[in-house]
């Protein structure tokens, strides 16, 4: 399971790992082949998040938007040029969500 797990196997990975490991000598049988197929389709992405929660020791960025304002005109000066940049970021750890 540790392999399947560190390799974040697809279905067509898991299939031929499977299989390989139940024609090893001192493998695992068809059965229980079956049984963690069943297993890691079912719980792959709660895996996955889990390992990704235990190995961030710091905040991770969630999400990130942006955009840039040119205000081209005034009513006292023809052309201002002035670019400005507004960024939010969405900064969190483990249910803890934070804004910048």
């Amino acid at each position: 399971l540790q392999s399947i797990v560190s390799a974040d196997m697809d279905l067509n990975q898991l299939e031929a790992f499977l299989t390989a490991q139940t024609k090893k000598q001192g493998g695992i049988t068809s059965d229980q082949a079956a049984v963690i197929a069943k297993f890691w389709k079912n719980h792959r992405v709660k895996i996955h998040e889990s390992l990704i929660n235990q190995s961030c020791w710091d905040n991770v960025l969630k999400s990130m938007n942006w955009r840039v304002d040119l205000k081209s005109q005034s009513r006292h000066v023809d052309q201002i040029n002035a670019p400005v940049a507004i960024v939010k970021m969405e900064l969190g750890k483990n249910g803890q969500v934070s804004f910048f």
